[in-house]
């Protein structure tokens, strides 16, 4: 324990150490963080020192009523307002995504089934689906053309949506988030995939997504497509006027 604070908060010889049965819950912590954070799909620094820093204020909430519940009590009060006061930073970047409800996913298929789709089957209380929603928008953005486009349908809210294409949405599933890309209305390939009825393990990076759907040459297949060359066209104008705003904007400053 850090002096002088251990001196102040509690009494005792041996205030400033901690007993053996603290030092198994530090350790117990240690694993778990280690479990969670290969089980959510952590990919980045940032996701690993998140999922740790949650598991080391439980440790702590325990400790701390362990020695006296008036001080878990404070401490969870104080865990509480940080939580809502200073929520941890979400994605602000650019993102080329549409947002589906119920049957809209369903009806954008039938309605232009020349558009390559890639769907993303998320919920909000998923850790892996919050650690890939940042990767799956920038490569929604660099990617995006009218006729490859990205979409996200939330699967708590739709559970007959994830049904409907064979999503598992328990708590203890390892098919959130999924990623399916469909081709003239139909289902071409997913992410994790189901062989044989077994859940195949998916690490979802940026680069194992672009490398598994093929995005690059795909990418490269729908820009030549002569019947989306006029939209084409526009939104590359349009994205050569929002850099040159950018850049404009950065002299300024």
């Amino acid at each position: 324990m850090i002096r002088p604070f251990c001196e102040i908060l509690f009494t005792g010889e041996d205030r400033c150490e901690l007993d053996m049965r603290e030092n198994e819950i530090f350790f117990f912590l240690l694993v778990v963080v280690m479990i969670r954070s290969r089980k959510t799909g952590s990919t980045t620094m940032v996701s690993y020192l998140s999922s740790g820093f949650i598991y080391t204020k439980v440790a702590n909430l325990i400790l701390f009523f362990r020695v006296d519940p008036r001080m878990g009590l404070v401490y969870l009060v104080l865990f509480t307002l940080q939580a809502i006061l200073l929520p941890e930073p979400t994605y602000k970047g650019p993102e080329s995504i549409v947002y589906f409800r119920a049957n809209g996913l369903d009806d954008e298929l039938k309605r232009d089934p020349r558009v390559t789709w890639l769907v993303t089957f998320y919920t909000a209380w998923s850790p892996s689906s919050i650690n890939f929603a940042p990767v799956f928008s920038k490569v929604s953005h660099a990617y995006s053309l009218p006729n490859l486009k990205f979409g996200k349908i939330d699967c708590g809210r739709y559970p007959d949506t994830a049904a409907q294409y064979h999503i598992n949405t328990s708590a203890l599933t390892r098919q959130l988030p999924t990623v399916i890309m469909f081709q003239e209305g139909k289902e071409v390939g997913r992410v994790p995939a189901i062989i044989s009825g077994k859940i195949q393990k998916f690490i979802f990076k940026e680069e194992d997504i672009v490398q598994v759907f093929d995005l690059n040459n795909l990418y490269n297949e729908c820009k030549k497509d002569k019947k989306y060359a006029a939209q084409i066209k526009k939104m590359e104008d349009k994205q050569l006027e929002l850099e040159k705003d950018t850049q404009e904007t950065k002299k300024d400053r």
